[in-house]
């Protein structure tokens, strides 16, 4: 593709007619912190801690710092297309561009699949400290639906309300991250610490994981949730103000600023709590606030559980945002029903937000099966290394073939881009193969073979669909 016709298709794309477009009504901040909460050190961090030390028994400090080292290398890929391509949807609109119609339609799906799966993670486990915020904690399944239903029902109004209101709630989301969980992994590495950094890295393979080395390929993959979601900035460009030079910014700002927090929240915990103490705890549905109230006294579960509500809130309603951006995009392209690209005078995309909470709340529905909602639970961190696999994929292959040109956008890495993208390409292929492979000890000893194979099986039967698809599209064109 010739650099003319990239700029001809680019300008073709943001031109849209008066009525599908969306509201520039966020600034570099906006987007930074938009990003920051998906990723959420909260989120990311207190959902794992629990898993990673059961499965692994400790030592997986490494892989998660390791797991950021690379996903940055991604986020500079995705960096990169958003500098020339920064409009509605990110991958997917990326995808279509570079790799074609048919890339796109593929891109597409396994996008909005995923993102839908992540909502649906978020508001199970959300569900929870809102439950335990409200002194309403109870493990059956029905209560767990509930309480997500509740969770999912308030990220929706806050994505129908004034752009306002959702922007106060999201910067209050980074402030009670920051102030909160920050503030205290600063109190307890301060003043509470037992161990030196040593600690950080003891205690590899006495989990259930079998081998030292099986330990860790798990810990690589369980880290995996941590650093998703970065790519919220880039489908949300159309909404951004000068969105070339900020977009990457904020994609850049948003994963750092969370890496940082997120390893040095979890270096305090591991410094701070008995190995014996955090194992027993990482059993239990909340597996924070009681070890955090052990050191600064009962007072400060109420509060504490507070500010992982609001930030789990943020994170909620930013997946929704950023979900639904998706669907608006596909559909403006003809990819999903027409109504779904529709705006309202406001220009919010009400319809693609409210068919976005809709399939979250059904899938929320199969929290009444433990062994169907960890199914969802692994298929959205999956789906999402698939994308990101995608992605990288397309920008390496059309960077190649010269159908990308990476010199016509604002970021200009000269040939690291090549390099960079050659490693962001290798990693996330790596990872998602190593989330996606069987392990009974990561999921039950007892869990059925489908359970186990989940993520090939649900990304199979998406992509057989899609196929399927768009063969009887060519056959009726024809």
């Amino acid at each position: 593709m010739s650099a003319s016709s990239q700029r001809n298709r680019l300008t073709t794309d943001e031109n849209h007619s008066g009525t599908d477009v969306l509201n520039r009504s966020m600034s570099v901040w906006h987007s930074f912190t938009m990003g920051f909460a998906v990723v959420s050190p909260v989120v990311g961090l207190y959902a794992i801690i629990g898993v990673q030390t059961v499965v692994t028994g400790g030592g997986w400090f490494a892989a998660l710092a390791i797991c950021l080292v690379m996903q940055l290398l991604v986020a500079t890929v995705y960096a990169e297309l958003a500098s020339q391509f920064p409009i509605a949807g990110g991958a997917y609109k990326w995808a279509r561009q570079l790799g074609g119609v048919t890339a796109g339609q593929y891109a597409g799906v396994i996008y909005v699949s995923s993102t839908i799966a992540m909502l649906t993670t978020t508001a199970y486990t959300g569900g929870v400290w809102l439950a335990t915020f409200w002194g309403a904690l109870d493990s059956s399944g029905a209560s767990m639906v509930f309480w997500g239903a509740v969770f999912l029902l308030i990220c929706m109004a806050l994505n129908l309300a004034h752009v306002n209101v959702f922007k106060t709630l999201i910067a209050l989301g980074v402030y009670a991250e920051v102030i909160g969980s920050f503030g205290i992994a600063l109190l307890l590495f301060f003043f509470f610490r037992q161990y030196g950094f040593a600690e950080l890295f003891q205690h590899m393979g006495t989990g259930t994981a079998p081998t030292e080395t099986a330990a860790f390929l798990a810990a690589l993959a369980i880290a995996g949730w941590a650093f998703i979601g970065f790519d919220a900035c880039s489908t949300t460009a159309e909404e951004t103000h000068q969105p070339k030079r900020m977009v990457p910014r904020a994609i850049f700002f948003a994963l750092s600023a969370v890496g940082a927090v997120v390893l040095f929240n979890s270096s305090a915990l591991i410094l701070t709590f008995d190995h014996a103490a955090l194992a027993t705890a990482s059993k239990t549905a909340d597996p924070v606030t009681p070890l955090i109230a052990s050191s600064l006294g009962d007072w400060v579960s109420k509060p504490f559980s507070g500010i992982v509500m609001i930030a789990f809130l943020a994170c909620g309603a930013s997946v929704v945002k950023y979900t639904s951006r998706i669907v608006f995009s596909m559909a403006r392209e003809g990819n999903m029903p027409d109504v779904l690209s529709h705006v309202t005078a406001d220009k919010m995309p009400r319809n693609a937000i409210l068919f976005t909470v809709t399939l979250s709340g059904l899938g929320l529905l199969l929290g009444l099966n433990d062994g169907a909602v960890a199914t969802v639970i692994a298929f959205g961190t999956g789906g999402l290394y698939a994308m990101f696999a995608m992605t990288t994929g397309v920008g390496l292959y059309t960077r190649l073939t010269g159908r990308w040109n990476p010199a016509l956008g604002e970021l200009k890495l000269g040939a690291w881009g090549l390099v960079i993208n050659f490693a962001a390409f290798a990693w996330s292929l790596f990872e998602l193969i190593n989330i996606a492979w069987p392990r009974a000890y990561a999921v039950s000893e007892h869990a059925p073979w489908w359970q186990l194979w989940a993520i090939p099986l649900v990304l199979g039967s998406i992509l057989g669909l899609t196929t399927i698809y768009i063969l009887i599209q060519k056959i009726r064109r024809n």
